[in-house]
This record gives structure tokens, C-alpha cells and sequence, in this order.
């Protein structure tokens, strides 16, 4: 699938090594492909990373007395009310 956003990348003998090796198992079909996996793993990485500083910052908000107030049920119910007004 060539693509209109092409990129050379410089790999280390090892990488690419791996990379050839995922494509020989049949794993990958070509080593776009294996690329394109590794990226998608980068990105998950980051967004978890991302969701843990917000979580930890939550946590900080909820020990330094910042917290939300009702029951499971009222706060949930708030919660999905903000997701639904957000997607529009």
C-alpha cells in the first residue's frame, strides 16, 4: 500500500534484523507493515502514559480534598451526561 507519506528510516543491524525476521515468519507481509505494528505500540504506550499522569493527578485533586461529591450512581450519570455533550 505506497502512501503519499513515505519516510527512510536509519534501523541498527538488530532492528532490522527483527524486522526481516517478522516478515519471514509470515507474521507481516512486508516490513511497511512491521512498522507500522511497532508505531501503533508506541502510540498505546504513549496514551497510557497519558492516562496515568491524569489519573495521578486525580488522585493528588482527590487526597488534597478536591474530590467530587454524590453517589456512584450520581457521578457516573455526570460523567456519561459530559461524554455524550462532548461527542455532540
Amino acid at each position: 500500500m505506497p502512501s503519499s507519506h513515505a519516510r527512510n528510516v536509519a534501523l541498527t543491524p538488530e532492528l532490522s534484523g527483527f524486522v526481516d525476521e517478522q516478515v519471514v515468519s509470515g507474521r507481516y507481509a512486508s516490513a511497511s507493515e512491521v512498522m507500522r505494528a511497532g508505531l501503533r505500540a508506541l502510540q498505546a504506550h504513549h496514551d497510557l502514559d497519558v492516562i496515568a499522569t491524569r489519573v495521578a493527578e486525580a488522585l493528588d485533586q482527590l487526597d488534597s480534598g478536591h474530590g467530587i461529591t454524590g453517589t456512584l450512581e450520581q457521578v457516573l450519570g455526570d460523567v456519561l451526561d459530559a461524554a455524550r455533550t462532548r461527542r455532540g
